[in-house]
């Protein structure tokens, strides 16, 4: 039995993700923002602005955890709190690329936010930052958090998470910590990701010229 108001149309060449009706390519980072990394004053204005949201002690923590220690998002979502020692103020994890342990000291700051973070959260739960469906934050959660904290603070740019991690080996080069030392830090297995924090560090170069 035929159905008049049914027609037979030609295949589609493309499922969407190919041909004319494929999304859009995403911007090379270098058309979206002149630099890749932070100010220590813009960080503070993410963390500022953080403090606004539902969530807003989260989020602030998050901001100054993954900036603080140079964390990968998917390395700051996995932090238990059993990576946390609060009676030593260390911080263990494993970094996400090389798979190796990382101790760091938590600085009076942060250990304060932790501690504030970990007796306010409710339901409880193994891991330290937790979404409003109580189940650990995600990377696309993070990633978009982030954005929206950096259109809040005014940026003109679009914010990621790994400006936070670069923001990190920028302050620590500025504030004149070695290259090997920065590297470790940073869990970097090969230096030459590190040498590009060198170059952003003017205090460097600071002897060069006397006027």
């Amino acid at each position: 039995m035929k159905k008049p108001h049914l027609a037979l149309v030609a295949p589609r060449p493309d499922n969407g993700t190919i041909g004319a009706n494929r999304p859009p390519i995403r911007r090379p980072n270098r058309e979206l923002r002149d630099r890749e990394y932070l100010l220590p004053a813009e960080v503070e204005k993410l963390i500022a602005a953080a403090g606004d949201n539902r969530f807003g002690h989260r989020d602030a923590t998050m901001i100054l955890a993954a900036y603080r220690h140079g964390l990968r998002v998917s390395e700051l979502v996995m932090l238990k709190w059993e990576n946390v020692d609060f009676n030593r103020s260390h911080l263990h994890f494993k970094r996400y690329k090389t798979d190796t342990e990382s101790v760091h000291p938590i600085p009076g700051r942060e250990l304060r936010a932790l501690r504030r973070l970990q007796r306010e959260q409710d339901p409880k739960s193994t891991y330290v930052f937790t979404s409003m469906r109580d189940v650990p934050f995600t990377p696309a959660g993070f990633r978009k958090m982030v954005a929206r904290l950096g259109a809040a603070a005014g940026f003109d740019y679009l914010v990621h998470p790994h400006m936070l991690r670069h923001a990190c080996g920028y302050k620590l080069a500025n504030d004149g910590v070695d290259t090997i030392s920065l590297a470790a830090y940073l869990g970097h297995k090969n230096i030459q990701n590190t040498q590009r924090y060198a170059a952003l560090s003017p205090t460097r170069f600071k002897d060069f010229w006397r006027d």
